[in-house]
């Protein structure tokens, strides 16, 4: 193990494109690899050169991580390489490299004083950064576009649409202290297009929403009521859904949404009213 694992050592070493920007996902593999299997080689100076690999990749990582937040702050699509570059789908429907992407360039704060839900609300769990780049790219968001994240817990849908569009992006969220976690992010970065409520979903005011984002964020009674609320928002002018998850089938067997393409129900999916 030790002869192998020093000859990738070595390779990875020598290997001056995983210094460039992109390759984010071959570094994180890169570091995962070193987690996993240095320290089991019980090779002194092996575990030595790889501890210094691994502070180098992660000061790579660092730097990115700080020319985003910084191209934020600018205005700047810093996310733009990212949400353009179409990749193969990853297996199941887990994180990839494009979470820790956004992690680390958000710098998210997540807390840990998080109340008890109620009954049919769903346990927060963030939209897997692919899924909202697609949505980013499918929905060929503009300056007219509000777009509403029903249950948006961290804010990371309302700030990446905020930060690689034109469009507005409001977050709806019932626990407080995902609610003050958005806004001190969006505060850190600068982001003016991004607000957060700390409200039920129910209680919101849909009328400015062009588009309404649901990755499951209730079930049963809450969710048929929040539908029918958009329902009659439908019925004054345009609007669109998009969803992520278990939810998705409830909703495209709404009579009064059309899905705009096929209906992925381990995907996204795009839906118009009318």
């Amino acid at each position: 193990m030790s002869r192998v694992l020093l000859e990738w050592i070595a390779g990875i070493e020598g290997d001056a494109s995983l210094r460039e920007p992109m390759r984010l996902r071959e570094r994180l593999v890169a570091l995962d690899r070193l987690e996993l299997h240095a320290q089991s080689s019980g090779d002194a100076d092996l575990l030595a050169r790889a501890e210094v690999l691994r502070a180098d990749l992660e000061e790579i990582n660092r730097r990115l991580y700080t020319a985003l937040r910084q191209s934020i702050r600018e205005g700047q699509n810093a996310f733009a390489p990212w949400i353009d570059a179409l990749e193969v789908r990853p297996e199941g429907d887990g994180y990839d490299y494009r979470d820790d992407l956004v992690s680390g360039a958000l710098a998210l704060d997540e807390p840990d004083d998080v109340a008890p839900l109620p009954p049919e609300m769903v346990f927060y769990q963030p939209t897997p950064a692919r899924h909202i780049f697609e949505l980013i790219r499918r929905a060929a968001l503009g300056e007219r576009d509000v777009v509403m994240d029903l249950g948006s817990g961290l804010g990371i849908v309302p700030m990446l649409v905020a930060t690689a569009t034109a469009a507005r992006a409001v977050g709806v969220e019932r626990e407080a202290a995902y609610v003050y976690a958005a806004r001190r992010c969006a505060q850190n970065l600068g982001v003016v297009r991004a607000s957060f409520e700390c409200r039920d979903a129910r209680e919101a005011d849909f009328s400015a929403a062009t588009l309404f984002y649901l990755y499951t964020p209730f079930t049963g009674e809450v969710m048929r009521a929040v539908l029918d609320a958009i329902r009659r928002e439908a019925s004054r002018r345009p609007l669109r859904m998009a969803t992520f998850g278990p939810c998705t089938k409830m909703i495209a067997a709404e009579s009064w949404l059309c899905a705009e393409g096929e209906v992925d129900m381990e995907g996204l999916a795009l839906f118009r009213a009318g």
